[in-house]
C-alpha cells in the first residue's frame, strides 16, 4: 500500500539532533510510545512512521521527510490531518513544508469535485480572471444585502460571495437572507442573460448545518463558503463530497492565520491554503493578498497560487482567490502576478460606489481583460 509523505522543517543544532527530533515525530504522529516498546511485526513495520530522508536547509534548520501508512490515517480526513501534524503541532521549531498524499490517500480523498475547469463551466467564464464581489457589511438587513447582490450580479460578477462574518445573526437570518439573495441574483440573470454564481456563508449549529445547506441549494444557491478553521476540515470535506448537494466549495481563511504566520512552527502557506484545501475538496481557496491589510508577502502569495493550480498537485487544480484590500486600481498588477486562473475578491472598495457598484465591476473586468 502506497505510504504518504510529510516533509517537516526542523530546528536543531546539528544533523544528529535533527534526526533524533525527526524520529521523535515519527513516533509521536503514529504509535505515541517509546521506540523500545513498539511491538514487532505489523505495528513496527507498517504503522510506525519512517524517516525517509533528512538534510540541512540552512543554519540551524533541517528538512526531514517522514512516510506514514494509510492504515494509520484510516478513511477519515480528520485522522489523516491528525497523522500529518497532530501532537507534533504543539512542539516548537517544527513546521510542515510539504504533504504528498500518495496514491492510496488520494483515492480516499480525491480532492475538488469541480476545480478550475468545472467552475469556469458553471460561471460561463471560459478564460480570464473571475470577479467575486463580497456582499456586506454585517448588520445589514436581508433586503439590503440582496440589493447589493443584485447590483453586483447585474453588473457581470462571476461569483457573488457572502462575507464570512454574515452567518445567522438576527438582522439577516440565514434562511431569509439566502432566499432573498438567491432571488435577487436570479432576477439579475433574467435581465442580463448572465448568471452569477451565489455562494452563501455556511451557518447553523452543527446539527442544523446540512439542513441549511439543502435549503440553500433548493432556493438557488450555487455553492458554499466554508471556514474550515472554525467549522473543521472534516466538515468541509463532507460538504464537498456530499453527492446530494453536488455544489462547489469556496474556503475562507478565518482562524487559520496562526497556523502559517511563524516561519518556525505551523504549516507552510502553500500547504495550508493550497495542498490541504485541495485534498479537503475546496474548489476556490481564499487567502490574504499581498499589499492588503494582513501582511502576506508576494513570495507567500505566489506559493499559495502555485500550490492551488499545480497540475501535479492532489486532485483537480483549484482557483486561488486573493482578497483583503483588493481594488480596481490594483487589478492590472494582480492580473500580471497571478495570471488568468484566479478569483478576485472585491469588498469595501466596491461598496464606496453605492448604487453605481456596477461601474467598479466593469472597470475591474476591463483592467483584467486588458492585462490578459
Amino acid at each position: 500500500m502506497t505510504r504518504f509523505h510529510v516533509t517537516y522543517r526542523i530546528q536543531a543544532a546539528d544533523l544528529t539532533e535533527a534526526r533524533q527530533r525527526a524520529e521523535g515525530v515519527a513516533l509521536e504522529q503514529t504509535v505515541e510510545i517509546p521506540q523500545d516498546v513498539v511491538p514487532e511485526g505489523y505495528i513496527r513495520n507498517e504503522i510506525l512512521g519512517r524517516v525517509e530522508d533528512i538534510g540541512a536547509e540552512g543554519e540551524g534548520r533541517f528538512r526531514a521527510t517522514i512516510s506514514y501508512s494509510p492504515d494509520s490515517a484510516g478513511p477519515e480526513f480528520t485522522q489523516f490531518l491528525n497523522v500529518v501534524f497532530g501532537n507534533s503541532s504543539i512542539q516548537r521549531g517544527l513546521r510542515v513544508m510539504a504533504v504528498d498524499p500518495g496514491a492510496e490517500m488520494l483515492r480516499r480523498h480525491p480532492g475538488a469535485r469541480f476545480g478550475i475547469s468545472g467552475l469556469r463551466r458553471l460561471a460561463g467564464r471560459a478564460s480570464g480572471g473571475m470577479i467575486a464581489p463580497v456582499i456586506k457589511p454585517q448588520g445589514s438587513s436581508a433586503d439590503a444585502l440582496a440589493r447589493v447582490a443584485y447590483l453586483c450580479a447585474r453588473a457581470g460578477a462571476d461569483i457573488v460571495k457572502e462575507d464570512h462574518g454574515i452567518t445567522d445573526q438576527p438582522m439577516a437570518p440565514f434562511r431569509e437572507r439566502v432566499e432573498k439573495v438567491a432571488d435577487a441574483v436570479a432576477r439579475a440573470a433574467e435581465e442580463t442573460g448572465h448568471r452569477a454564481l451565489y455562494f452563501p456563508s455556511v451557518a447553523g449549529h452543527p446539527a442544523e448545518i446540512f439542513d441549511n445547506l439543502r435549503f440553500a441549494r433548493d432556493v438557488g444557491a450555487d455553492g458554499f463558503l466554508v471556514m474550515p478553521g472554525l467549522l473543521g476540515f472534516g466538515l468541509m470535506h463532507a460538504i464537498a463530497n456530499d453527492p446530494e448537494l453536488n455544489l462547489p466549495v469556496m474556503s475562507h481563511p478565518s482562524f487559520l492565520g496562526p497556523y502559517v504566520l511563524s516561519p518556525d512552527t505551523g504549516l507552510d502557506h502553500g500547504v495550508m491554503f493550497g495542498t490541504l484545501q485541495r485534498l479537503a475538496g475546496s474548489d476556490i481557496s481564499v487567502f490574504p493578498n499581498v499589499g492588503g491589510r494582513f501582511g502576506f508577502s508576494e513570495v507567500e502569495c505566489r506559493a499559495i497560487a502555485d500550490a492551488c493550480r499545480d497540475p501535479a498537485g492532489p486532485g483537480l487544480p483549484i482557483l486561488p482567490s486573493p482578497g483583503g484590500g483588493m481594488s480596481v486600481e490594483r487589478a492590472a498588477d494582480m492580473a500580471r502576478m497571478y495570471g488568468p486562473d484566479v478569483v478576485y475578491l472585491l469588498g469595501g472598495s466596491l461598496l464606496r460606489l453605492g448604487e453605481d457598484i456596477g461601474t467598479g465591476i466593469a472597470a475591474m473586468r476591463s483592467a483584467i481583460d486588458a492585462t490578459s
